[in-house]
């Protein structure tokens, strides 16, 4: 589970919570109209605009901001430098008995052993890539257009509010009704956006990048060992795709 993503979410909502609560009537910050203008109509223009099985699919896409596990690159140069040692010492077809548990290695594995040429490999593992990342794609601009719907609602709801309470002017009772149809439209709309919606469509954008960013050092190590250069150009080469911290904390396990 990723932590960050849990404690956010659940520190944006008690801090909005408590202060509401600390008000004097936290009960007027609950309005069904408003609720129903908002998140009706963004969830009705996010069925407009998507097909239902995107939309459902697109569920599963937004629990990587929960439930995704950070790509180890690290762990993966080390298994690929392995494969870069048994391929010099004994043969590039040896590597296929090696035990992998990473899928596109392991599809990348077959790729070598197969015998295709090093372009022939980068093409096919760069479209399987890109065709990843226009995946994950979906997810990410179904989330920003549900970001930019509810804040929309949230003003169409104020417009209606205000409508309401022009309408009404000579019965006073039925003003501070309207006016909080008026207001809490906007504000649902913005929580809506900028709690929800905005920062998990940001976090699928990383984990997206994550994902992609640890595929592109398989590929480049299968190609490496391919045209068989050294283990230690292959780790070298591999290393580049590494964050300085994790780079010399790869660096300082391999000197111990």
């Amino acid at each position: 589970m990723d932590i960050s993503t849990v404690i956010g979410l659940v520190l944006g909502t008690v801090l909005v919570t408590t202060a509401i609560v600390i008000g004097e009537s936290p009960l007027v910050f609950i309005n069904v109209p408003s609720l129903l203008i908002v998140v009706g109509g963004t969830l009705a223009v996010t069925l407009i605009k998507n097909p239902l099985t995107r939309v459902f699919g697109t569920i599963k896409v937004v629990k990587n901001a929960f439930f995704g596990r950070a790509p180890q690159d690290d762990a993966l140069i080390t298994k690929i430098v392995e494969l870069a040692r048994t391929a010099r010492r004994e043969s590039l077809l040896s590597i296929e008995k090696a035990e992998v548990d990473n899928e596109f290695l392991a599809r990348a594995i077959r790729l070598a052993v197969d015998g295709h040429e090093p372009e022939s490999i980068r093409r096919i593992l760069s479209t399987e890539i890109s065709a990843l990342a226009q995946r994950h794609k979906v997810g990410q601009d179904l989330m920003e257009g549900i970001a930019t719907s509810a804040p929309a609602f949230g003003m169409i709801g104020t417009l209606i509010g205000l409508v309401n309470m022009l309408a009404s002017m000579d019965d006073p009772a039925t003003i501070g009704p309207a006016m909080a149809v008026a207001i809490l439209t906007t504000l649902y709309g913005a929580l809506i956006a900028n709690l929800v919606a905005n920062p998990i469509a940001e976090k699928l954008k990383y984990r997206s990048r994550e994902e992609v960013n640890s595929r592109i050092v398989i590929l480049e190590g299968i190609i490496s060992i391919v045209e068989g250069d050294h283990p230690a150009s292959v780790e070298q080469k591999l290393m580049a795709f590494l964050d300085p911290k994790k780079r010399e904390a790869a660096t300082a396990k391999q000197a111990a």
